[in-house]
């Protein structure tokens, strides 16, 4: 390792020599020397790249106080951007003296002058010498029209895919998956660039006809890293489409949340609700396969941690916003409830999916009864066999808590003896492994504690 340190430092040095004197010179001879040293000079770069990728901007320039001259240097030959994946390096490179939080005006003016750099990069080589001496004679010069071409090219770009996704890959100007392909591992440096956004959108949402993803992960983790981090903000079209054509960003997602459930100090409800809204999951979770992965990961979180409470109040926290969010984007279901709960009754999913508070009070105990009688059936009835796992109907049940809450208000409230059907449902929600035996003993404890009361 040390002597790896020891060999780039003495390759940077010959290098910086090199590009200094094809600065200054541009000669037939000058000319030549770089194209002879092309293949070894991109060779440094991917080395150079491998190296700054693990430092941050600061140790980046206490080891390599003169980065930004030989970068910039080969930013500007134009033999060096034309050859082989030298241009993508370079990109590469710069990101990496990009400081994610600026805390002074010499780091933002770095982060202004990579950008700029940038912009020239993606731009340089779609222009020849006679539109710069045109744009000159305009009186612009290279800051004031580079920045507007990078955003031209991604809206043409954008544009291109939009077409593409609408018409399939069958037009005259076809993007190739190869295309598709080397647009989305350029992207994948510059994703946090704000001109940047329509292209990884219009990227997102465009699907080919191809029977295996075309775009890179990198592109997919690099887009929901930035997601989660709040460095790029999409439409919520797109996050979807990321999380659908991308599983491992969904997972990431979800793990994200939980991590941030974990760490905050103290979750009531409101926090536990603010940070739920935050992670854009329930309006993903819309689409069903969304919610099947996201349901299914707090299913293995509730039985990891034996039915915690905080576990119980997130997942109806959840549904809560969930149904919420299912209700602004839908007047009318786009999707039958089946495809959200595929392994319970969905005559029980309808009821439970309403809101106790819209039901008239006068109506509550009927309402409760009908849930109790629809679980009773899927869990003990075997007049036509079983209908599978009480724990699935449990699951379905403890989504959606404001009907448990409502059974024990109901019951702390009877004067009379207590309604059985709701003494079954308070014991199968707190014992849902529980036999029809143990569970009438439950009953039976439940009605002897609330006559006392």
């Amino acid at each position: 390792m040390a002597q790896d340190s020891v060999d780039l430092s003495c390759d940077y040095q010959f290098w910086m020599q090199k590009l200094s004197v094809w600065d200054q010179a541009s000669t037939l001879e000058t000319q030549q020397d770089t194209c002879l040293h092309l293949t070894q000079f991109q060779e440094f770069l991917r080395k150079m790249y491998e190296t700054l990728k693990d430092m941050n901007s600061n140790t980046i320039f206490e080891r390599f106080p003169t980065i930004d001259q030989l970068l910039a240097k080969a930013c500007w030959n134009p033999f060096i951007l034309a050859y082989d994946e030298s241009q993508k390096i370079l990109i590469w490179c710069l990101c990496c003296l990009i400081n994610k939080e600026p805390q002074n005006s010499r780091q933002s003016k770095l982060n202004s002058w990579i950008q700029g750099i940038l912009s020239h990069i993606l731009s340089a080589l779609r222009f020849d010498k006679e539109v710069a001496l045109f744009t000159q004679g305009l009186g612009y010069a290279p800051v004031d029209y580079y920045p507007g071409l990078l955003k031209n090219m991604v809206l043409s770009l954008a544009s291109e895919l939009r077409e593409n996704h609408l018409h399939g890959f069958n037009t005259q100007r076809q993007m190739t998956p190869e295309r598709l392909a080397s647009l989305s591992r350029v992207c994948v440096p510059l994703i946090t660039l704000p001109d940047v956004d329509p292209l990884v959108e219009a990227l997102l949402v465009c699907h080919g006809h191809e029977p295996q993803e075309i775009l890179q992960p990198e592109f997919f983790e690099a887009v929901n890293e930035a997601i989660l981090l709040k460095k790029i903000s999409l439409p919520m079209s797109a996050v979807v489409c990321l999380w659908l054509r991308h599983l491992p960003s969904l997972e990431k997602a979800m793990l994200h949340l939980f991590e941030k459930l974990i760490s905050s100090e103290r979750n009531c409800l409101r926090r536990i609700e603010c940070f739920i809204k935050d992670s854009s999951l329930p309006q993903a979770a819309c689409h069903p396969a969304i919610f099947r992965v996201v349901d299914e990961m707090f299913r293995c979180a509730l039985l990891e941690s034996d039915g915690a409470p905080e576990i119980i109040a997130t997942i109806q926290v959840f549904t809560q916003c969930f149904v919420e969010a299912l209700g602004k984007e839908n007047k009318q279901l786009r999707f039958a409830l089946k495809t959200y709960f595929p392994y319970t009754s969905p005559s029980l999913a309808v009821v439970l999916l309403q809101d106790p508070q819209d039901v008239p009070r006068e109506h509550w105990l009927q309402t409760l009864k009908h849930i109790s009688e629809l679980l009773r059936e899927a869990v003990e009835d075997q007049t036509h066999g079983s209908r599978g796992d009480p724990l699935e109907s449990w699951f379905l049940f403890v989504h959606f808590g404001g009907w448990a809450e409502m059974v024990a208000e109901q019951l702390l409230r009877s004067a009379a003896e207590p309604p059985a059907a709701l003494l079954w449902l308070l014991a199968f929600y707190y014992s849902p492994h529980d036999g029809r035996q143990q569970r009438a003993q439950t009953m039976m404890v439940c009605r002897g504690t609330l006559q006392a009361w």
